[in-house]
């Protein structure tokens, strides 16, 4: 049945056997709207070409959806005004499904019927009226549309009819395309009498009826490029006459005043101007000039949208990239906490070092003190007995051994002094280096310079204390020298008091032991000089003289 009506409403031939052809696997049960779809595709809206009532199919896809979808509340507006409001909303609504009006469009049509009705526009109540619409809906439905037109939100203190009559004011101008209508003095053109007709006027035509409820209609005015309209005198008793001229034919019409006449000379003008420029209807014109402005604004929001995207992604780049360097520098700050912790550490380590250092030089100090009193006490000894033997006969040869000796020791002593030297030397390069390492280490760590003065102060006096000491031993070395040259001159001294001694160590040879050579051991030697003789070495060298004496 929708089929078959649908071909007759569209007067489009219908063809039962693709009908039933089409839904052949699919006979039992209902059929969905996407099953439907493209049956009404292919064998019906493929079909369809411009010679169908329009209104004739509005008013069947009405009938079909208003039963179910109209709301059931009470509404100041008739089903036929409700009617007009579905058609008026398809004619507004977006292209795309759903279908919705948006609240430019409301505001449109509202402000359409309120004209209509000689009522006064109020937007700030139609401002409140967006400022609660919902958040979640772009617009209205058909039928929200309706009941908002129906309910007399923006038509108080209007009857019935008077919003019946806007509504059909605005649904002849934006369906129909009616420009103009009303009634007017229209001339014959065989009787040439004059008789009152309901002009409406349409985009390429001015039809004329006996009344204006439309069903007798008696002529067409056919308008296109070629027609004009012009302004006549008053003559014959008739007054605002103006005469329409058409390529076959020419009209004289008499308004009812001049500010009709004037309207509808200037409608029909502009009407014959679009023909010219082949531009659509004004309304329409408009409705198209709305959903571009619409689409522009649209696709700017949408690229202001995409540019914020694009401004949120770089800041959320530069955000990683700020979070990454943020990272290095944290890693950089750990690591040059962690190289000022080492170099610390080190630091603490070359003090301890140091520290250690020092204590084992004046552990070794004190020991060579100790060292060096023993062997002057030997030394007291040594001198106690070589004034002992003195006093013997064998005093001379002990003296001439003794010479030799003191120039071996002299030898020795030089080696010990040239060894010394070399400590010192050694101990002094030493001493540089450490001084060197603390100036790199001051160098190096120049921007901490003030946190380690009183550090690098306890170092140069330790470095003033090594090198008192250095001096300190250098002062002992002299000392010894000194001795050493005290010796010298003794034994010089000896040595030529022994000149008058040797005839009588040739007679009384076997009364005295001669001081013979020392043995050939090392012995050891300090900062003061040459150590004295051990028991064990005076024992041998006994031994020794008397081995001697007994084989002479």
């Amino acid at each position: 049945v929708l089929s078959h009506n649908l071909c007759t409403v569209l007067k489009v031939p219908h063809d039962p056997v693709a009908l039933e052809e089409h839904f052949r696997d699919d006979d039992e049960g209902p059929v969905s709207n996407q099953g439907y779809m493209p049956y009404l595709n292919k064998f019906i809206l493929e079909k369809v070409q411009d010679n169908f009532d329009k209104l004739e199919l509005n008013r069947m896809c009405w009938t079909l959806c208003v039963k179910k979808n109209l709301t059931k509340s009470p509404l100041l507006i008739e089903e036929e005004d409700s009617f007009k409001v579905w058609v008026i909303f398809n004619f507004l609504s977006e292209d795309k499904y759903p279908l919705i009006i948006v609240p430019e469009e409301i505001e449109y049509l509202l402000k359409k019927l309120t004209d209509a009705m000689g009522g006064v526009w109020q937007q700030e109540q139609f401002e409140d009226y967006k400022v609660n619409f919902d958040d979640g809906k772009d617009g209205l439905s058909v039928w929200e549309l309706i009941e908002l037109v129906g309910t007399g939100q923006f038509s108080k203190g209007m009857d019935r009819q008077t919003v019946s009559m806007a509504i059909n004011e605005v649904f002849n101008e934006l369906i129909l395309d009616v420009l103009k209508q009303g009634y007017m003095m229209k001339k014959g053109h065989r009787r040439k009498n004059w008789t009152e007709r309901w002009f409406v006027l349409k985009p390429n035509v001015i039809s004329y009826y006996v009344s204006e409820d439309l069903k007798d209609k008696k002529g067409d005015i056919v308008l296109d490029e070629n027609c004009c309209v012009e302004s006549l005198p008053d003559k014959d008793g008739k007054k605002c006459l103006f005469l329409i001229k058409c390529l076959d034919k020419t009209f004289e019409i008499s308004a009812s005043d001049k500010k009709k006449k004037q309207e509808w000379i200037q409608a029909i003008h502009s009407t014959i101007h679009l023909l010219k420029l082949g531009s659509p209807p004004p309304h329409k014109e408009a409705r198209q000039s709305r959903r571009e402005r619409r689409r522009k604004l649209l696709a700017e929001q949408e690229e202001l949208e995409r540019q914020m995207k694009e401004l949120q992604a770089a800041n959320e780049n530069k955000q990683r990239e700020l979070e990454t360097v943020r990272k290095k520098l944290e890693e950089a700050a750990s690591r040059a906490a962690e190289e000022e912790k080492k170099r610390l550490e080190t630091q603490v380590e070359l003090q301890a070092r140091f520290s250690s250092e020092l204590e084992r030089e004046k552990l070794i100090r004190q020991q060579m003190e100790e060292q060096v009193a023993q062997k002057s006490c030997e030394l007291e000894q040594y001198l106690q007995r070589v004034r002992e033997l003195e006093d013997m006969y064998l005093k001379l040869q002990e003296a001439l051994e003794d010479e030799r000796q003191a120039r071996q020791d002299e030898e020795t002593v030089r080696k010990l002094q040239a060894r010394l030297l070399e400590e010192e030397s050694s101990k002094r390069a030493e001493l540089e280096r450490w001084h060197l390492e603390q100036q790199q280490a001051i160098e190096t760590t120049e921007a901490e310079k003030q946190e380690l003065e009183n550090q690098r102060i306890m170092k140069e006096r330790a470095l003033q204390e090594a090198m008192a000491q250095l001096e300190q031993l250098e002062l002992e070395r002299k000392q010894a020298l000194e001795q050493y040259e005290g010796v010298k001159k003794k034994l010089e001294m000896a040595t030529s008091k022994t000149k008058s001694w040797k005839d009588k160590v040739a007679q009384h040879e076997g009364l005295i032991r001669l001081i013979e050579p020392g043995s050939k051991n090392p012995h050891l030697v300090t900062h003061w000089g040459p150590a004295a003789f051990t028991q064990a070495e005076l024992e041998e060298r006994e031994k020794s003289w008397k081995g001697k004496k007994g084989t002479e």
